[in-house]
């Protein structure tokens, strides 16, 4: 978006920086910024001054941000600040940019990442399940997103997803702002659900169904649906079925086919019905379950159905009235026949009275009541169930509930069924396992909150010496990131005591031993001697052992020269070429003295 009075904004609200351009949409720009008053670096979506003239625009606007600021959630991208900047149009005339402060985060878009190509289940699991648990939090507190798009979704390099633009496209699409900017609004068509395409009021299912969008291009790199227009995208969401993830991305599971399907489904009653349902569906699909498809029993009227209705109008078959009465003066008079089935029909449901009773009221010897057992542990439970003279069948699904807990009993508790009649015990086979995410470089408090926003429980924090991680941050985690574990595993920290070990390097020749310590992080500073040949270090200002990283050593090394090789005399002169010879010895060894001390000055 290309706004002139936006492009002139340096500063907002008397305390917000703006600086570089980070994102841009059809409605906004995301900007960095600073708030000069907390000193803290924030992100700055500017929203284009035309929506700010509608008057009913400004108010929901101003509803929307309070209500997204109220939002305090590890998977939520917090709202700080929300305004409206005052300044002047091209034509000089008054005018005013809306504005949101939020949270920054340092991470990458989902969309840049299905960009790449598609993804593993576990990990396309991973990151549905991080935008599920905000819509879980959004949800319960009343807030419908209306807006669930790759592009407000945002992974940290720690792995932690984060939802952001809660409020923004329910302030815009339920002001008559939204007739104004129609074309903007459809560019997000992709995701929209088919009450939204249709224009109806929306609810908590409509989130769920452009997550479910999402998981779809999580798992095959591409949307659903696709078109040359936004209009023709939205009647394909409307009106066509998607195509299965695994004719796409061969190898996804027949499972997760299902999960994807059943949370595309175009009747909201027939999609999952919360984010907690859709998450452990999810977690079901990874241990093996395959999701039962409701078949609607009516089909919605679609986009085009007007067109079908006009033609079997206009047909020349005969108006259903008439072929009624056609067909019926054909029929034989069966009077006796109608009689047989309302007996037949009165005979069926007496007996299925009998049987409603018998399932929900005890009777002497013929019924016993399902005992209740939910939280119970395995065996616990079979014999509470044994011990009720009827037969424990356990199935096995995955949980975030500890292992071995039961879940729910089928038929649950408290119906009464006939002694030896089986009861199915649904057990926790515990969360899935899944591979630990990176935490390495941040520190501790960030490490804290991205693992056990995932579940994890945070165990020993140690420390130890490292080159290149800086203090009190994550050098590693035991276990190790990319190794498969269970939620609700316990992970150790190792922290950089901002120390390095510095090795023993005398006896090294000076061109190794500083690049040793180069790359160790330190400042290496050299001296020499004349004192010995060779080139090796013979001294080091520091001892081995650990030191602050960036600390400056200094390494002594040998650079003397060989003397040279005496020359013979003729024997005639040799004493006083010996004197003479005492002479330059002594010449020899104040010219050596001084180089000495020169090295020694340098030592």
């Amino acid at each position: 978006m290309t706004d002139s009075i936006i492009a002139s904004l340096r500063t907002l609200g008397d305390r917000y920086e703006i600086g570089e351009l980070i994102g841009q949409g059809g409605m906004a720009e995301v900007h960095l910024a600073r708030d000069t008053r907390l000193d803290r670096q924030v992100a700055v979506k500017l929203l284009k001054p035309d929506l700010s003239k509608d008057p009913e625009f400004r108010t929901r606007f101003r509803q929307e941000a309070q209500s997204a600021a109220r939002m305090s959630h590890p998977t939520v991208v917090r709202v700080f600040d929300a305004g409206e900047e005052p300044t002047v149009d091209a034509q000089g005339q008054p005018a005013a940019v809306p504005y949101i402060v939020m949270e920054y985060v340092d991470g990458r878009m989902v969309k840049d990442i299905i960009a790449e190509g598609p993804l593993p289940e576990a990990e396309a699991v991973r990151i549905t399940k991080g935008i599920l648990t905000a819509l879980e939090y959004s949800h319960r507190a009343g807030i419908v997103h209306r807006d669930i798009k790759p592009g407000n979704v945002m992974v940290t390099p720690g792995g932690q997803i984060k939802v952001m633009d809660f409020g923004i496209a329910r302030a815009v699409s339920e002001t008559s702002a939204n007739v104004a900017q129609t074309g903007t609004i459809l560019g997000t068509a992709g995701y929209f659900s088919p009450e939204q395409a249709r224009g109806e009021s929306v609810d908590a299912r409509t989130d769920l169904y452009s997550t479910g969008v999402i998981l779809f291009e999580l798992l095959t790199g591409k949307p659903p649906f696709e078109a040359d227009t936004a209009v023709g995208v939205a009647y394909q969401h409307v009106a066509e079925e998607p195509p299965t993830t695994s004719s796409i991305t061969p190898g996804i599971t027949p499972q997760m086919d299902s999960v994807v399907q059943k949370a595309l489904l175009k009747p909201r009653d027939d999609r999952f019905q919360t984010a907690t349902e859709f998450k452990q569906t999810l977690d079901e699909a990874l241990a093996g379950s395959l999701v039962p498809i409701a078949k609607p029993q009516t089909t919605p009227l679609e986009i085009g159905a007007a067109t079908t209705m006009f033609a079997a109008l206009n047909s020349d078959e005969p108006a259903p009235e008439a072929a009624q009465q056609a067909e019926r003066s054909r029929r034989p008079h069966l009077a006796w026949l109608w009689g047989a089935v309302a007996l037949i029909v009165v005979l069926v449901v007496g007996a299925g009275v009998w049987a409603f009773s018998l399932g929900n009221l005890p009777i002497a010897g013929l019924s016993t009541p399902v005992p209740e057992v939910v939280g119970f542990q395995e065996d616990e439970a079979i014999t509470a169930v044994e011990g009720a003279d009827l037969t424990a069948e356990v199935r096995r699904t995955i949980d975030d509930a500890p292992a071995g807990t039961v879940l729910r009993t089928e038929p649950e508790a408290g119906v009464n069924i006939a002694p030896g009649s089986a009861v199915q015990l649904v057990v926790s086979n515990g969360p899935p396992p899944e591979p630990l995410m990176s935490v390495t470089n941040l520190t501790e408090a960030q490490a804290r909150q991205a693992l056990e926003a995932e579940g994890f429980t945070v165990g020993d924090v140690s420390r130890e010496s490292s080159e290149t991680v800086p203090a009190d941050h994550v050098i590693s985690t035991d276990p190790s990131a990319g190794t498969d574990v269970s939620q609700g595993a316990t992970v150790n920290l190792v922290l950089s005591n901002g120390m390095v070990t510095i090795p023993d390097v005398t006896r090294q020749p000076i061109a190794s031993a500083a690049s040793t310590m180069q790359e160790l992080g330190l400042t290496v500073e050299r001296r020499y001697t004349l004192r010995c040949m060779g080139g090796d270090v013979v001294e080091q200002s520091l001892t081995p052992g650990d030191h602050p990283q960036g600390s400056t050593i200094t390494l002594l090394y040998c650079n003397g020269q060989p003397a040279p090789e005496p020359t013979e005399d003729p024997e005639p002169s040799e004493t006083s070429d010996s004197g003479g010879g005492n002479g330059n010895g002594g010449g020899n060894g104040g010219g050596n003295g001084g180089g000495n001390g020169g090295g020694d000055d340098d030592d």
